[in-house]
């Protein structure tokens, strides 16, 4: 006789018949996390699986050195033909970057903003995340402080300038030099930096600073790892360089990473990573030779305190201002989406 059926004995409650229904996956709320998470655990959502970073990891990669690459090669096939002289050595010239012509630059930069689409695209395959969980934890490119963040990058370069009259050694911000001859070439040149570079820079930032603080954090759960793996490998593949300038590089990526935790989102990286590159481009058209900038490996000892100061002056002013706009620096799940995840969840 049953526990039910027995006089006074204990019952089953509640009956079998008025139990809940078991929770499964498809039932689980819209928004991806049970609890406030900051930027460098995103992808620990309620489906999170430790295989899910190294997999998206390992993709990233494939896409930026290989994928991404073949793709656009199409651009250089047809934009050599115009050029004088041997077709095969043209072309092998601009994919080795030996000269840097319009096609060239089209190229690498259209190349390396196509990473933003490869950082979508493994947050929607892999992770089941819509992309904008990349942009910050609101989730979604918060443009008002992205500008905000450009003013800002312009103080700091100011500070680096008047820090560089004053150090000894070589001064890379002397305007004295000749101007270069305006050419139609020049004219070209100027319109890829302006249209395209933004691109460029915002493909880096997605990639080191978006998707891989993302997977190191997930994997580590440690915010030190988060910041200073992917600044390690940003530096790593500028390829070879001597110590000052992997500094400068690293120092860079260390101040972004940093920067993305301490305001949930990628828009001081990307609007820091743009003056930059706008600059150093322009620079080089008016007064010096792109390919030089491109290809650069070295730079002076001398470089480190310019380095040090705007990257300094730049962190303190947007973390005063980021406090100062109440910026969110973790997501927000909705209260009446919070149900107790099961034991088990499912891949």
């Amino acid at each position: 006789m049953t526990d039910q059926q027995t006089p006074g004995g204990p019952a089953a409650w509640p009956p079998p018949q008025q139990l809940p229904p078991a929770p499964s996956y498809p039932a689980y709320p819209t928004f991806p996390h049970a609890e406030p998470q900051p930027y460098h655990q995103m992808l620990r959502t309620w489906s999170y699986a430790w295989w899910k970073p190294v997999v998206g990891t390992i993709a990233l990669f494939v896409g930026f050195f290989l994928v991404a690459p073949l793709l656009l090669l199409p651009i250089v096939l047809v934009g050599v033909m115009p050029e004088e002289g041997d077709y095969l050595e043209n072309l092998v010239n601009a994919l080795t970057f030996e000269s840097i012509e319009p096609v060239t630059l089209l190229y690498l930069n259209l190349t390396l903003g196509s990473i933003i689409l490869i950082t979508w695209a493994i947050h929607r395959v892999v992770h089941r995340l819509r992309p904008r969980w990349l942009s910050s934890v609101v989730p979604k490119l918060r443009w008002k402080f992205l500008w905000v963040c450009m003013a800002l990058s312009v103080a700091a370069l100011v500070a680096q300038v008047v820090v560089g009259q004053l150090v000894p050694g070589e001064n890379e911000a002397d305007l004295s030099g000749a101007v270069n001859d305006f050419t139609a070439t020049t004219a070209v040149l100027a319109l890829i930096v302006l249209l395209t570079t933004p691109l460029q820079a915002a493909g880096e930032e997605y990639a080191f600073r978006g998707y891989l603080t993302q997977a190191v954090g997930s994997l580590t759960r440690n915010v030190w790892l988060a910041v200073l793996v992917p600044a390690l490998i940003f530096a790593l593949v500028h390829g070879a360089q001597n110590v000052p300038l992997f500094f400068d590089r690293f120092m860079f990526g260390l101040i972004a990473g940093w920067l993305v935790i301490r305001t949930g989102g990628l828009e001081a990286g990307i609007a820091l990573h743009v003056l930059n590159n706008l600059l150093a481009f322009g620079f080089a058209l008016t007064f010096g030779d792109i390919t030089d900038s491109l290809t650069v490996s070295e730079v002076s000892w001398w470089n480190i305190p310019l380095t040090l100061t705007q990257s300094g002056v730049y962190a303190v002013l947007v973390v005063l201002v980021a406090r100062r706009m109440g910026l969110q620096t973790r997501t927000r799940p909705p209260e009446t989406e919070q149900p107790q995840p099961p034991a088990t969840l499912p891949a």
